[in-house]
């Protein structure tokens, strides 16, 4: 729905006002349980599919090394030593950081072999782009076993692309789909990990651009292999907008599996709301069909307990949107939106 400034101002201002009342959940009656991951549609990938970093290398060798430098790596030989991540697991009730799916769905790439789950390495490739067993073949095929990359056509590369997404791969073609990936831990979005276990309720500066842009960035592929090139000012803007969509999703989920007034209900709110204000500023920028039905969708959805459906509903379409605008919108067109980025100093 299109709207005019002032109209869009106003409602902004209504809603800042409901949101200082609602940012802190009320208490929930003893009945209302909160909601399993899957049930709020947390992104999740099956260990029975996961293939292991190892498969990545042969086409991917200067990632693979990037990636030896990251936290994301280390956290398989550090993070089972930690006092904290000990203290957290302690009041769990849980015997080892690396053996009970509320520290490693996070912090680990779990794979299954013969019915057994184990842990193989720490955030890996898989953990960002999917479980590969379905895809990695589509992903490498290039047109026939004697056609490089660099000799694929580019309606087959749209071709390959489209069938690797509808077989469970995240590509970063559409940034949405490894944003949500990123969000879906960095909300940390579980109420006993957070309310027993001491945990914290996510990553507070967490900002796509500014995360992807720092430690963790590979961009080998754009420079012909051999150069880990930063991305391109139009892509860096619609990242910014994907980030910021990505985040309110997944912090309405989460504030919708709260099923009390504590720090994770509360810290859950508090961020989607974070979230609605720079979504709202966004808006004030650019003119985009996606981001107006996202803030629209945003706006309809208290932020209390008691209100699951609508949370979630709003979480779904904000996701729809935020796909969309991945796919089609024109960097270009978005340098209005450029004060509002991290500068290279804030990389992570």
């Amino acid at each position: 729905m299109n709207r005019s400034a002032p109209t869009l101002a106003v409602l902004a201002l209504l809603w800042f006002a409901q949101e200082a009342r609602a940012a802190a959940p009320t208490p929930a009656p003893a009945a209302d349980q909160p909601l399993s991951a899957a049930a709020a549609g947390f992104v999740q990938y099956d260990p029975a599919k996961v293939l292991g970093p190892d498969s990545c290398t042969k086409c991917h060798e200067n990632e693979m090394l990037s990636w030896r430098e990251t936290p994301h790596f280390a956290t398989f030989e550090t993070l089972h030593r930690m006092p904290e991540a000990k203290a957290i697991a302690d009041r769990l009730g849980l015997r080892s950081v690396k053996r009970n799916d509320e520290c490693t769905k996070c912090h680990f790439t779990v794979q299954e072999e013969h019915g057994r789950e184990r842990v193989i390495a720490g955030v890996s490739c898989e953990s960002c782009h999917g479980a590969g067993r379905d895809w990695i073949e589509l992903h490498a095929d290039y047109g026939g076993p004697t056609v490089t990359r660099a000799m694929e056509s580019s309606e087959h590369r749209a071709e390959r692309i489209e069938k690797s997404i509808a077989a469970g791969m995240n590509n970063p073609a559409n940034l949405y789909l490894v944003a949500r990936q990123c969000l879906a831990c960095h909300t940390s979005p579980n109420e006993r990990l957070v309310n027993v276990g001491g945990h914290a309720a996510g990553t507070p500066d967490f900002e796509l651009v500014a995360w992807s842009l720092g430690k963790v960035r590979h961009n080998f592929l754009r420079s012909g292999g051999t150069v880990n090139a930063p991305s391109s000012p139009e892509r860096l803007r619609v990242m910014y907008i994907v980030g910021v969509l990505a985040d309110l999703e997944a912090s309405l989920r989460a504030t919708a599996a709260a099923s009390q007034k504590s720090t994770f209900g509360i810290a859950a709110a508090q961020r989607a709301a974070r979230q609605k204000r720079r979504l709202y500023e966004i808006s004030q920028s650019v003119q985009n069909p996606h981001v107006t039905a996202a803030l629209d969708a945003a706006l309809g959805a208290r932020l209390k307990l008691h209100n699951r459906e609508a949370i979630i509903a709003a979480a779904n379409e904000i996701g729809k949107q935020a796909y969309e605008f991945a796919a089609t919108a024109d960097g270009a067109q978005l340098s209005a939106i450029d004060p509002l980025l991290p500068t290279p100093a804030q990389y992570k």
